[in-house]
């Protein structure tokens, strides 16, 4: 049996409305990650503008104490949506599945309307990132059903936990 390794987690809230008395959806995501056993390393709340999006993520990853990222707001198609703008230059691998998966669950609740959401992730210098849309709902259904397991060592058959010594391989 392999043992339980707790990882230090990051959280972002994207809005230009939200703070820390009514960002629901960043509180469900921080009781998500200390409930799994994992630590907040940070979390803040940044407007839906890529450089300032861009800004905090860029020093989170730079930091070796930070194994994920979960931000959540700014995934959809408005004007002002650009999460997915402002990570994807970051990233040096895209993890495609994620997105897949994560409308193909939200299907059954939201129908069609899953369209809607550009939700990615993906690794960056050895940091997973998670970008989820800003409904409490949505971030209840990425870290219940993808993000938890996968962030947890001792998901069978595999996990990304197991793959973080090897992300910085040349």
């Amino acid at each position: 049996m392999t043992d339980f390794i707790a990882l230090n987690i990051a959280v972002l809230t994207v809005s230009d409305t939200r703070n820390e008395n009514n960002d629901t959806s960043g509180a469900i995501l921080v009781e998500r990650i200390i409930g799994a056993g994992h630590f907040v390393a940070d979390k803040q709340i940044v407007p839906d503008n890529i450089y300032q999006i861009r800004a905090t993520v860029s020093q989170w990853i730079i930091d070796a104490k930070i194994d994920g990222i979960i931000s959540t707001g700014g995934t959809g198609v408005t004007g002002r949506d650009g999460t997915p703008e402002a990570i994807t230059p970051l990233l040096d691998k895209v993890l495609d599945g994620f997105g897949e998966t994560f409308r193909w669950l939200s299907f059954a609740d939201i129908q069609t309307s899953t369209i809607q959401s550009r939700a990615i992730a993906g690794v960056a210098n050895g940091t997973y990132i998670f970008c989820l849309p800003g409904s409490g709902s949505a971030c209840r259904t990425a870290w219940d059903s993808i993000i938890h397991a996968q962030l947890d060592s001792r998901t069978r058959p595999c996990n990304l936990v197991q793959l973080m010594p090897r992300l910085l391989e040349k």
